[in-house]
């Protein structure tokens, strides 16, 4: 697949994920809190390397950021090599990054209540992610489509 199709539904899943945690952390009291992992692990490393630690806000636009960032490359490698298997791509990179985001933040020292607090949190978590893997998914075959109908009707405009 070509790679904006890649990074546009990667893109597009990273918002999708980063979109149901918000929504859903403000309604929930079971809800994944991904927000203050991503805020603990950036703490956390600047406190190892010496470096000052900045405000609530500022530490949580910076995990924002970081998440939309890291999230749109990651599930941008659904749509890498052949678009015949983009959809099971998506979907185990949804199911591998929530399965991590269960089992990796006590093993890294990050306090692992955040995405596993109860069971309940443990499937939203999982479940967040696959929606995310999906959605990448959906998204990169639907630009490939559309690229490849302008193709076929402006073919000079693709040289």
């Amino acid at each position: 697949m070509r790679v904006l199709s890649a990074i546009g539904g990667g893109l597009a899943g990273a918002f999708a994920l980063t979109l149901l945690h918000e929504i859903v952390r403000r309604v929930d009291e079971d809800a994944p809190r991904m927000d203050l992992l991503g805020m603990d692990a950036i703490a956390k490393g600047l406190t190892k390397t010496g470096q000052n630690v900045p405000d609530h806000n500022s530490l949580y636009a910076l995990t924002f950021a970081g998440d939309i960032i890291s999230n749109t490359f990651y599930y941008s490698l659904a749509a890498a090599g052949n678009k015949k298997y983009v959809f099971p791509k998506g979907t185990m990179l949804g199911l591998a990054a929530g399965l991590g985001a269960l089992f990796l933040p006590k093993q890294i020292g990050l306090n692992p209540r955040h995405s596993n607090k109860t069971l309940k949190t443990q499937l939203l978590t999982t479940g967040f992610y696959l929606a995310g893997g999906l959605v990448a998914s959906v998204v990169s075959k639907a630009i490939e489509r559309k690229k490849d109908r302008k193709v076929e009707h402006h073919p000079q405009l693709w040289v």
